[in-house]
Order: structure tokens, then C-alpha cells, then sequence
């Protein structure tokens, strides 16, 4: 594992599956258009739904779809799985409000969350949320889940105009919370949006698996926020074997 470097001015975080058990929810919502549809197999509606979403979405970051030409293409393609060859644009839109209605149902903090930002605000860290999600829906979810007040700025792709890895979208963090981006770690789930982005920007990476699915060779990786209060020295490093 890289040398954990000097403890940071400020710290960014990711918000879906960093912050928010975003796997849950999505699942939850995908279950609810699968009914609908009458799709029988949530493995492969689950696998196909994250290979189209990040088709699709990375899309709509890149200015090429709309938000609901996004939307309409990862519904469409989940219904082709299901075994429905054509389907309309508003019955795309009533399923995909569908999916949204059981996604805000089962949003959830990771239990770590509250009580590592609690002890970092504490400290007087400056905290950010750098998160490529729609910046009304990733409000809604702050609110809900009272994790608002916080964080000094929450940095959003659409309202941006650039998402992650490009680097600027780290600087406009950087700059709002009045730091330099060197002195900024930034914590995330995704290799390429958080781990190369935070690089690109000259911050420092941490890379949260909190699944063990993942691998994360040569960065600064965590298994939960608790490591990352080690980290920065604001609690004693546990006695077991690889800890941070």
C-alpha cells in the first residue's frame, strides 16, 4: 500500500456507495421496474443495468444524451431483456418514476458515515461532496439523510458543467471550500471517476472497497471510514495486520 501522506486541509467524498449505500437502493428500484415488466432474473437485469448505466450515463456527462434520453435508454434496454421489443417514450419516463419512488425508499447512510464526518468536522476539517449524480436528486438524499450540514460545498457534474475524472470538477471543490487542491484528499468507490480524477487534480486518491469485490493496486485504499479516521491520526491505528 502507497505511504499515507501528511493528514489534509480538507477532504472530498464521493456520495453513491461512499456515503450512501447506493447498491441497495438501486437494487430496490430495479426490483420495482422488473415487476412491472414482468423480467424474471435479477442477476442478469442487475448486470445489465450497470453496463448500460454507465454506457448511458457517461453519455449524458458527456453532452451527447439528455438526462432523459439517459434515462429512456437504460429503461428501453431492460425492457428488451424482459422481452419487450418497443416501448414509448412515456412509458419509459412513468417506469423510470417508478424506479425513482423505490430508489428514495431504501436510501440509507453506510453506518460509518455519520460518526466519521461528525469526528472530521470536529477536527475542522473542510468536507466536500464531489459526486457525478444529479445535483437535485444528491441534495434530496443530504437532506433526507441529514447528512446536509457537513459539508461546506456539494459539487455536482450537471450544474458544473464537467464530471469526474476531469480534474476541473475537483478544482471547483478545491476552490469553494478556499483550499488548494494538494492539500485535499479525495474518497471514492470508483477507480476511474475518483481514484485517476483526484490524481488529474492533484489530490490525494482513497479508494473505499467496502465489498472486497474490488482491487486497488497502488492506492491509498480503505475498507471503511474508519480507516480513514486512522488515517488522518484522529484515532489510534488498530492492532491488525495490515492496518492503515
Amino acid at each position: 500500500m502507497p505511504n499515507t501522506p501528511a493528514a489534509p486541509t480538507a477532504i472530498c467524498f464521493d456520495l453513491d456507495d461512499t456515503l450512501i449505500d447506493d447498491l441497495a437502493a438501486s437494487s430496490a428500484g430495479l426490483h420495482a421496474v422488473m415487476e412491472r415488466l414482468g423480467h424474471p432474473d435479477f442477476g442478469a437485469a442487475r448486470r445489465l443495468w450497470d453496463v448500460q448505466t454507465e454506457i448511458s450515463f457517461g453519455s449524458y456527462l458527456r453532452g451527447r444524451l439528455s438526462l432523459e434520453q439517459q434515462r429512456r435508454e437504460r429503461i428501453r434496454a431492460l425492457a428488451v431483456q424482459a422481452g419487450h421489443s418497443d416501448i414509448a417514450d412515456q412509458h419509459c419516463d412513468d417506469l423510470y418514476r417508478l424506479y425513482l419512488d423505490a430508489h428514495r425508499s431504501a436510501w440509507q447512510v453506510f453506518p460509518d458515515a455519520v460518526p466519521t464526518l461528525s469526528a472530521l468536522a470536529s477536527a475542522g476539517y473542510r468536507l466536500a461532496v464531489v459526486t457525478n449524480g444529479v445535483e437535485a436528486l444528491q441534495h434530496a438524499k443530504l437532506q433526507a439523510l441529514e447528512l446536509g450540514p457537513y459539508f461546506h460545498t456539494v459539487v455536482c457534474a450537471d450544474t458544473v458543467g464537467v464530471g469526474k475524472p476531469d480534474p476541473r470538477i475537483f478544482h471547483t471543490a478545491a476552490q469553494r471550500m478556499g483550499v488548494t487542491p494538494t492539500a485535499c484528499w479525495h474518497v471514492g468507490d470508483q477507480i476511474q471517476a475518483d481514484g485517476v480524477g483526484a490524481i488529474a487534480a492533484r489530490m490525494h486518491p482513497v479508494m473505499i472497497d467496502r465489498r472486497g469485490h474490488q482491487r486497488f493496486e497502488g492506492v491509498h485504499t480503505i475498507t471503511g471510514l474508519e480507516d480513514l479516521l486512522r488515517a488522518t491520526g484522529l484515532t489510534s491505528p488498530a492492532p491488525t495486520v495490515g492496518s492503515l
